[in-house]
Parts: C-alpha cells; sequence; structure tokens
C-alpha cells in the first residue's frame, strides 16, 4: 500500500467535486424557533447548505458543499436579519477541508468540516451538538430527524424560509440497494444510512440526521428528492470518519 499516490488520488477525485443536487424537508413542519441551537445556515454569494456545529470553532457539513464563504448561526427565519439580530452570530470560513477521499460518483466519505475564523459564543440560541463517539448505527425501522431550510415541496423550486424538520425512517440497506429503490446506482455502503419515507413524510436535509438524541450522519444525497423509493441517502459518521474528523480538528488548531 503506497501512501502518496492514494492521497493523489484522493485529491483528483476532490478537484472534480460537485455540489449537491437534493436538499429538501418534504412533508416537514417548521420547529419551535432555536430549538436546534446547532444548525448552521451556510452561504455563498446565497444560502446553500445546512451544517451542524460541533465545536465553538468548527462546523460539519457535507463534502459536496462547496465554496462556503459565511456561517451563520442562531437563525430561524433567513429573511427576518432585524428581528433576529440579538440571536445571530456570523462568521467567516477560515478553513474548509473536506474529506481527502470524497467520491463524487460513488459518493462515499461525502463530509466536509469549515473552521470558524472566530470562535462563536455559546448561547442559548447557538450552542454545539458534541460527537459521541460511543453512538450506534440506527437499525432498520429507526425513527430519526433531519431539519434544515431545503426546499418544502417539489412543485416549488425555493428553499424554506424558517428552519423545519421531518421525521424519517431508517431502510435496511439491502432494500436500499434494490431494483425497485437505488439498484447499487451509487451502492449504499456500510458507511451510509439511508432513510427516507414511510408513506406520509418524505425528508431530505443539507444538514444533520440524529438518531436517538446523537449525530449519526451528514444528508449527502437523495434522488428526485421526495420520491419514497429513492429515500435520503446520509454519510453515516463510522469510526473511522469520527477520527478523521478529530484528527483534522485537532491538527488544524496546531
Amino acid at each position: 500500500f503506497i501512501k502518496a499516490p492514494f492521497e493523489a488520488l484522493c485529491a483528483f477525485l476532490l478537484a472534480v467535486a460537485i455540489l449537491c443536487d437534493c436538499s429538501e424537508i418534504i412533508n416537514g413542519k417548521e420547529v419551535q424557533q432555536h430549538s436546534l441551537p446547532f444548525m448552521a445556515l451556510l452561504e455563498n454569494d446565497k444560502p446553500m447548505c445546512g451544517g451542524v456545529l460541533i465545536d465553538p470553532k468548527w462546523v460539519l457539513t457535507a463534502a459536496h458543499c462547496r465554496d462556503i464563504k459565511t456561517v451563520l448561526l442562531g437563525v430561524h427565519s433567513i429573511k427576518d436579519k432585524a428581528k433576529e439580530k440579538n440571536f445571530r452570530q456570523v462568521r467567516k470560513v477560515k478553513k474548509s477541508i473536506p474529506h481527502p477521499c470524497f467520491d463524487k460518483d460513488e459518493r462515499v466519505n461525502d463530509l466536509r468540516l469549515l473552521k470558524l475564523d472566530k470562535a462563536v459564543k455559546l448561547t442559548k440560541w447557538v450552542s454545539a451538538l458534541k460527537l459521541n463517539y460511543n453512538v450506534k448505527e440506527p437499525t432498520a425501522g429507526s425513527r430519526c430527524l433531519v431539519a434544515g431550510w431545503g426546499k418544502t415541496n417539489n412543485r416549488v423550486d425555493k428553499m424554506s424560509d424558517v428552519l423545519m424538520s421531518v421525521n424519517v425512517t431508517v431502510i435496511d440497506r439491502v432494500k436500499c440497494n434494490s431494483p425497485d429503490y437505488y439498484n447499487f446506482n451509487p451502492v449504499i455502503t456500510k458507511s451510509m444510512i439511508c432513510a427516507g419515507s414511510d408513506g406520509k413524510n418524505v425528508g431530505d436535509s443539507g444538514g444533520p440526521i440524529i438518531c436517538n438524541g446523537f449525530l449519526a450522519g451528514v444528508t449527502s444525497f437523495g434522488d428526485k428528492c421526495g420520491v419514497i423509493k429513492k429515500p435520503g441517502v446520509y454519510t453515516y459518521l463510522t469510526a473511522n470518519l469520527l477520527n478523521w474528523i478529530k484528527k483534522t480538528t485537532k491538527t488544524a488548531e496546531i
């Protein structure tokens, strides 16, 4: 195993990474204001993705969310800047670090760390969702929560103004890889969580998936979002990925 060429290959894959093709909360509901204080709204020239504050200086999001310049914390309504001025904290992105082996075609390792230019002040409106290094993979049938400012229906190509959430049901990988679902295109691997509709709710967002009260993963993709047999797929925070997060954030602080 030769390390240097492998890292070079990873760097090449990063160079051809593409933006997210799905960020939605279908049949979701508005969350109670500031009840998810770890949610981050990520902007370039306009709102693009969601993320989760995992440390006063770090936000975790998906690798396909590229070119993020600004991170907004304490946001509920995107347009109510004046009304929320006492809650919000705005930070610039100092470093943007995608996983070195993110593969846009296979959709693996779809994680990115954003280091903020200045640590946020922890308040009741802005707080970090600490990583649980002992979190267990959610089993099929588990109910999880996803949240974000994504589209609320497929008829209007517009983000929700307010933070929304929806409950999703974890789907067995064998089923998710079956011909009726993703048919191994791409392969739903052990480092992914497949979760979607129970016939009533379909959800997808640019931010976290929370299972049993813990951060289990980050939204990666969905084919024709909101379609029952094309559920959302999330990067599962495996032990290896958690170690990458821990090592990267520690190294970047030196």
